[in-house]
């Protein structure tokens, strides 16, 4: 009797810290609302559109029919280098090896764009891989850091154009541990499909005015003085609808350099916003963009965990598997 009151109290408690949580996000948005842009009823002029339009580039490797006999749960999709075959190795063997949760339909796609100078080999060993894995997507834009933006949006484009079945999609970065499983899970007991995103959000952010830093924004190119919320690019998941929605919103926001900014401004085009993943008590983030040391219990209670090289992605994963049954 005792038990069962005091597990009613700490549900209570919990449902009430949440309400809390979000009253307060709710406030702290609506006092800062001003210092965010306006969303804007005309398109983009052309020469700014055509940094981020899908008719600017073109496919070298494609996978067009990956999903036309399917309807993928959820589609894994990984922005690496090509020269990054060590990466795509190592999670074809661990968290995005085929068939790994039975019942599940989970496709996998590894997408890149053209080194800043032509390597022949390169490309012979980029078609023979996609050829032995069907998983490698190219297109001709410059693989760099400031092309980020162009990527993920080439990757949107992908999946409103190549995959609609699909029920999620998951932007995700190559040095990140996923715990399928848990996502899986997580994603099933969601109630909305449509125009959900969620991650690790960023509710504060500001652009950085000094030029000398890496994420320097200029007032000239985005004149306002906070962001919308985002979520953190390391990695984050959307009912499939927003990956088509997201790709026209961009016909209305300028472009900027940093993506996961950039997808967090067309969501708040759009009023879509952000759902934070995380649990009160206790406190976890679901989608963990802190380096943490390895320990399968702890990880067996998050979807990501940032900062893996691939021979350790290898290194834990048979010890995980064992989580299930142990923690």
């Amino acid at each position: 009797m005792l038990k069962s009151l005091r597990s009613r109290l700490l549900k209570y408690l919990v449902l009430g810290s949440t309400i809390l949580v979000s009253l307060l996000i709710c406030l702290l948005w609506n006092s800062s609302v001003s210092g965010l842009p306006s969303r804007s009823l005309a398109p983009l002029k052309d020469e700014l559109y055509k940094v981020i339009s899908p008719s600017t580039y073109r496919y070298i490797l494609n996978q067009p029919k990956l999903c036309e006999r399917r309807n993928p749960f959820v589609v894994f999709m990984i922005p690496v280098t090509g020269e990054d075959s060590k990466s795509r190795s190592a999670i074809r063997k661990t968290w995005g090896q085929d068939n790994l949760l039975p019942n599940v339909d989970i496709a996998r796609l590894f997408f890149t764009g053209q080194p800043s100078e032509p390597n022949t080999n390169l490309e012979k060993h980029l078609q023979k891989e996609s050829k032995a894995y069907g998983d490698i997507i190219q297109m001709d834009f410059l693989d760099t850091y400031r092309n980020l933006t162009i990527k993920t949006m080439m990757i949107m484009n992908w999946l409103a154009t190549y995959c609609p079945s699909a029920q999620y999609a998951m932007k995700v970065d190559a040095d990140i541990f996923v715990n399928v499983p848990y996502l899986v899970h997580h994603l099933q007991n969601q109630a909305s499909h449509q125009d959900y995103i969620t991650g690790s959000v960023i509710n504060d952010g500001h652009p950085r005015r000094n030029p000398h830093s890496k994420w320097f924004l200029s007032e000239e190119v985005y004149p306002e003085s906070l962001f919308p919320p985002y979520v953190s690019g390391a990695g984050y998941v959307f009912s499939i609808d927003l990956a088509k929605k997201i790709s026209r919103a961009s016909r209305f926001v300028r472009p900027i350099d940093m993506e996961d900014v950039y997808v967090g401004l067309c969501l708040h085009y759009l009023n879509v916003r952000p759902v934070f993943s995380r649990t009160l008590l206790p406190y976890k983030n679901l989608f963990e963009i802190r380096r943490l040391e390895y320990d399968k219990c702890t990880f067996a209670q998050r979807i990501i965990i940032t900062g893996f090289t691939p021979s350790q992605l290898l290194n834990i994963w048979h010890d995980f598997q064992s989580a299930g049954l142990s923690c």
